[in-house]
């Protein structure tokens, strides 16, 4: 049955959807020898679909990789960067790094830190990054000063971001320093640089922002052990699972654990 050409390349794991748009964009993708443009459907039985000059075909469809990373402040999270400034996938072993579509589901910005998703589940990354999927993340926030309880209301209530109220959040104060305060904060929506808008809008700045968790994925493990800055591990199938009931996808798990 015909599909657009970026579903394609999403569902084999070529790459995900915005990037598959991309190279679509960039003319580096053909269906039988024409040049795709988007929007293009393509029939995945019977078409010749390429990349770069690669024949692409179902049969070699690489099996699912779901990557847990604790990012570093000063690295990007794309899988390339025109300022040449360091990305995810270098802090991934070269046998990872070799694996086809790679990309990391949503985004932390430049110097924020902390757990971030990678995969070349395309379909996965489209669901758990589209609004409709309110996937809970979890920060902590060293903020400057010491923001009031009624100020904190305002952000649990949610606040207006360019026109648009934000949606409510769980804001809790976990220390108080002489200059500082410490704040968990889990989020439901994940708007370009949300905490960091936020914190500004109510009149302090964040002078550090950690992700500890995506839903229950967290960097901690139960033994009180935690994934060090710049170091990746495998999700485990349960983990996979509670991923895919997220995005109310019932396929079957394929997996590849490479040490």
């Amino acid at each position: 049955m015909a599909q657009r050409v970026q579903k394609i390349l999403s569902q084999w794991g070529i790459a995900s959807r915005r990037h598959a748009e991309d190279l679509i964009l960039a003319g580096r993708v053909k269906l039988n020898g024409q040049v795709v443009s988007l929007g293009d459907k393509a029939d995945p039985t019977g078409d010749r679909l390429e990349v770069d000059g690669k024949l692409i075909q179902p049969t070699q469809r690489p099996e699912f990789l779901y990557i847990l990373i604790n990012k570093p402040v000063g690295v990007v999270s794309t899988c390339d960067d025109p300022q040449h400034r360091p990305i995810v996938l270098d802090l991934l072993p070269e046998a990872l790094r070799q694996e086809t579509g790679i990309h990391p589901v949503g985004r932390l910005d430049f110097n924020s830190t902390g757990a971030l998703l990678l995969t070349n589940d395309g379909e996965l990354t489209l669901r758990l990054t589209h609004p409709r999927y309110h996937l809970p993340k979890t920060y902590e926030v060293l903020v400057s000063g010491h923001p009031s309880e009624e100020i904190l209301q305002q952000w649990r209530r949610g606040v207006m971001l360019m026109g648009k109220k934000t949606l409510p959040a769980q804001v809790e104060v976990m220390a108080r320093c002489h200059q500082h305060t410490r704040l968990k904060v889990i989020l439901t929506e994940g708007k370009n640089r949300q905490i960091r808008r936020i914190v500004q809008h109510l009149g302090f700045h964040v002078l550090r922002l950690h992700r500890s968790a995506i839903g229950s994925l967290s960097l901690h493990a139960s033994n009180g052990t935690s994934l060090p800055s710049g170091h990746y591990r495998l999700l485990t199938p349960s983990e996979i699972r509670f991923l895919k009931h997220c995005a109310n996808l019932t396929t079957e798990i394929e997996g590849k654990l490479i040490q």
